[in-house]
């Protein structure tokens, strides 16, 4: 008897053991991703492209995973924006600002899908290029100002639009940039500030001048500063302008080919760099001078996707073949970090790849992965730390391809395709597509989220999703 009550005592003893080991491993598991991948939060403020920094990522916004334009499941609101746009929209505390360039034929539009052609619009009609302030949790319009009214100056690619640059925000003014129509400053209320003509810019193809494809970079906020980078056929500089009253404060000449990637600030401590994505060098400026701090060879002859940072490093990409590149450049980066010979990597460069860059989605650094994700629908996930590949998979989709960028939230990653379709991947090193769910219609920007809503800029109606 003696022997069988210790038995038993034993076994006992092993069960409880194993569960407070399990329960301490799954403990510390649980530290230890709240560690290594910090939830990013934010104040409900999506302030311009991409957000914060040009991140794409808000975590505690339990969004839902599936919704239906036709039926309204967790549709919360949609409203009709005139015009055409592919600038999106941003949003703080209580108000989303969107753009939009509005065509004096009704018929206006943008091609869609994978095609080649680098042919120019035909409307060359006069337009009106508007801002339009909104209630963010009705849809209702609050203001709206027509910053310019005239024929446009230049012509536009036919998937494009005359207003592709998205506007920035810090709170106090609305910056919005419309081509070589120029930058327009308002405050909050729709007050007009001032405005800066900033010459014409001249992008199209760098081997054939005579096309117009329109630019796309978006103005970023730094501080008291509006940063622009304006890369063209002949001039290309960045410029920086005090916000509050739109003077120069330093403009930096550079030979560089068109681009139309947006410029980004990485800040870590003691260094803030100012880094754009362009095609003759990669560079690292002064925000505050416009110093060229480092630059960075190996890039694609078109680029136009944003550089992104997180933990000390930033990605940029390009997509456009034979280079189609991806670059990991350590912050505190210094002089020419060019790679060399057969290098992947150097002093500054912790890693790289070639044709494996996305042509127009910016790249999306979530919870310790970088997540790739091509006009074409192939979805790759890197290692961020390492470059090591997790995955390389194909998105199903209908065939239009993906140019908007993608965004995260709560283990969750938002893929807006040209169809309409917006394809929620599980973060993470496994690949699985949780949900699909089709606007029904033609989508090219990149969603904004905000206070556990999510925003989608459709070819004609701007669409909120939420719980």
């Amino acid at each position: 008897m003696k022997k069988l009550i210790n038995r038993i005592f034993i076994r006992h003893l092993t069960v409880i053991t194993f569960f407070v080991i399990s329960a301490s491993c799954s403990y510390n598991e649980k530290q230890s991703m709240q560690q290594a991948y910090p939830v990013v939060k934010g104040s409900g403020n999506w302030p311009s492209f991409r957000g914060e920094y040009a991140g794409g990522v808000l975590d505690e916004q339990n969004l839902p995973d599936e919704w239906d334009a036709e039926s309204g499941k967790n549709i919360k609101w949609k409203t009709i924006i005139p015009g055409l746009a592919h600038s999106c929209p941003i949003v703080w505390e209580d108000k989303l600002i969107v753009t939009s360039a509005v065509s004096s034929i009704d018929t206006a539009s943008f091609e869609h899908g994978l095609f080649g052609d680098g042919d120019a619009s035909i409307d060359t009609s006069e337009h009106k290029w508007m801002i339009f302030c909104l209630d963010k949790k009705t849809g209702k319009i609050i203001w709206e100002r027509t910053a310019h009214q005239g024929i446009p100056k230049d012509k536009r690619h036919t998937k494009a639009t005359y207003n592709n640059s998205t506007p920035v925000t810090d709170g106090r003014y609305i910056v919005a940039l419309f081509g070589s129509e120029g930058l327009y400053c308002y405050d909050m209320d729709g007050n007009f500030e001032w405005k800066r003509d900033i010459g014409r810019i001249d992008c199209g193809a760098y081997d054939a001048p005579e096309l117009e494809w329109g630019p796309a970079s978006s103005p970023i906020i730094y501080q008291d500063l509006i940063i622009v980078q304006v890369d063209t056929q002949k001039e290309s500089f960045i410029l920086a302008c005090n916000i509050k009253s739109g003077q120069v404060v330093w403009k930096t000449e550079r030979d560089e080919l068109p681009s139309w990637g947006t410029p980004t600030i990485v800040t870590s401590k003691d260094y803030a760099a100012l880094v754009t994505n362009s095609s003759n060098y990669i560079y690292g400026y002064d925000p505050f001078t416009g110093e060229e701090l480092w630059r960075l060879d190996g890039s694609s002859k078109i680029t136009a996707p944003t550089p992104v940072s997180c933990d000390s490093l930033i990605i940029v990409c390009s997509g456009r073949r034979p280079e189609a590149p991806i670059f990991a450049v350590r912050t505190g980066a210094r002089g020419n970090i060019s790679l060399q010979d057969e290098q992947t990597s150097n002093e500054f460069v912790a890693w790289s790849k070639v044709r494996r860059g996305p042509y127009m989605p910016t790249p999306l650094i979530y919870r310790g992965f970088v997540y790739v994700l091509n006009n074409y629908g192939n979805f790759d996930c890197y290692e961020l730390t390492t470059g090591k590949e997790i995955y390389r998979q194909m998105i199903d989709h209908k065939g239009g391809g993906f140019t908007a960028s993608p965004a995260a939230a709560d283990g969750r990653i938002f893929c807006p395709s040209e169809d309409g379709e917006i394809f929620v991947v599980k973060s993470g090193p496994e690949f699985k597509v949780i949900a699909k769910n089709n606007l029904g219609e033609r989508l090219m920007a990149s969603p904004a989220i905000s206070d556990s809503m999510i925003y989608f800029r459709a070819e004609r109606h701007l669409f909120v999703v939420g719980q």
